[in-house]
């Protein structure tokens, strides 16, 4: 994976790169920072972590953003979002506030779901970049430099890059190469992309960094979407979210060198686990597919290469002894089935009114601020004013 993506060889420590101190080439000299009593302009970056009971992952995953190599002219600050934690979470972080004063902030957002708390740490926080990661995941040491200078291009709006995944044991061999999303192992390639027609990977939500002011466009995350919201394996929070960044026109890059390091979960690895992400994943899609279906044919409510896909599957399911197949196309052929499935009922059954994707008259949505009237653009050594966007969709408020 690391020959795939680009990340750095430097000294490891149970296989994750472990940051150092910055090269001299990158610390400003004392005094450097005002030039001509004109004070240089720098960029924030607030990274999100929402996490629900689990403390030493949560604690992990934040040192290894204070720790990354952070570059001159980005400021950065880590915001935990504690989406009902009953753990000793709050106690270990209260720890790191004390270790690094004024780079951690740790918010409560009670109602559960990942992407309400991602939306309660959007609405917290005020940087010009946005980044989000998953409590399981670690930054590689270059991810704060990989941002800083992906944003220096004015016109970029959100950029992603690869999970690499650490195993705690040896990989199964029934694990098929076309699921390796389910433990968090997704790589779009070895060269920088454009996200758009001609290139498929998706923005993934655990290694993301949006712009506020497209945030402000687009709308926050869908809160009847993802993990722990109903179901633990709800997903495409992530999906539904790109879905939009691209209807309204953001330009978005992937990044292979923007690395982060995903620990798999001996409990993910297990068939079951498989069988039931992929259903829940299909559900999830189901209920998206409402209000942004495919542009593709439907057949029963359901995208045609679906059911063309999960036929195929289920005749060589049927035709081919266990024993003469290798265990990973088998459990691929079985997947594509709970995929079908699960679309299906997400897409027909799925319809109680706490599921629905209207908004609930019993829980207020998560506040959302309203976009200032001028974002003052504080790339590191650009700058500029740019004024608010005739096409911002404000929940709550129509769309002209």
């Amino acid at each position: 994976m690391h020959g795939k993506c680009g990340c750095n060889r430097e000294a490891t420590e149970h296989g994750i790169p472990v940051a150092g101190r910055a090269p001299e080439r990158m610390r400003r000299p004392a005094g450097e920072e005002k030039r001509g009593n004109k004070r240089k302009p720098r960029m924030r970056l607030d990274v999100l972590v929402p996490t629900l009971n689990r403390a030493p992952l949560v604690e992990r995953a934040v040192r290894s953003v204070l720790r990354a190599q952070q570059p001159y002219g980005l400021v950065v600050h880590v915001t935990v979002i504690c989406n009902r934690c009953t753990d000793d979470t709050v106690d270990r972080l209260a720890v790191l506030q004390q270790e690094t004063p004024g780079r951690i902030a740790v918010i409560h957002e009670r109602r559960r779901g990942k992407s309400r708390a991602l939306n309660a740490g959007f609405a917290a926080t005020t940087g010009d970049l946005v980044g989000m990661i998953d409590d399981d995941e670690e930054v590689d040491s270059q991810w704060l430099i990989r941002i800083a200078a992906a944003f220096t291009d004015r016109s970029l709006d959100f950029v992603g890059g690869p999970y690499v995944a650490v195993w705690n044991a040896r990989s199964p061999k029934w694990v098929p190469e076309d699921y390796l999303a389910v433990i968090g192992d997704a790589d779009g390639g070895p060269e920088p992309r454009e996200y758009g027609p001609e290139f498929h990977p998706m923005l993934k939500g655990g290694n993301a960094v949006i712009r506020r002011s497209t945030l402000y466009r687009v709308g926050p995350y869908a809160e009847y979407l993802g993990p722990g919201t109903y179901s633990r394996l709800f997903s495409c929070e992530d999906e539904e979210m790109h879905w939009r960044l691209v209807k309204h026109g953001a330009r978005g890059r992937y990044l292979p060198d923007l690395v982060v390091y995903h620990h798999v979960s001996p409990s993910r690895v297990t068939p079951e686990y498989f069988r039931r992400w992929c259903f829940w994943r299909g559900v999830s899609r189901g209920l998206m597919d409402r209000r942004h279906p495919l542009p593709v044919r439907y057949l029963a409510g359901v995208p045609r290469f679906l059911c063309g896909r999960a036929l195929t599957s289920l005749v060589r399911l049927a035709s081919t002894p266990a024993s003469r197949r290798d265990p990973a196309s088998r459990m691929a052929d079985e997947l594509r089935l709970w995929d079908l499935a699960g679309y299906w009922y997400g897409r027909h059954v799925y319809t109680l009114a706490r599921f629905s994707p209207v908004q609930s008259r019993r829980k207020a949505p998560t506040p959302w601020p309203a976009p200032p009237p001028a974002e003052v653009v504080t790339t590191a050594g650009l700058e500029g004013v740019i004024g608010p966007d005739d096409d911002f969709l404000i929940p709550g408020k129509p769309a002209a």
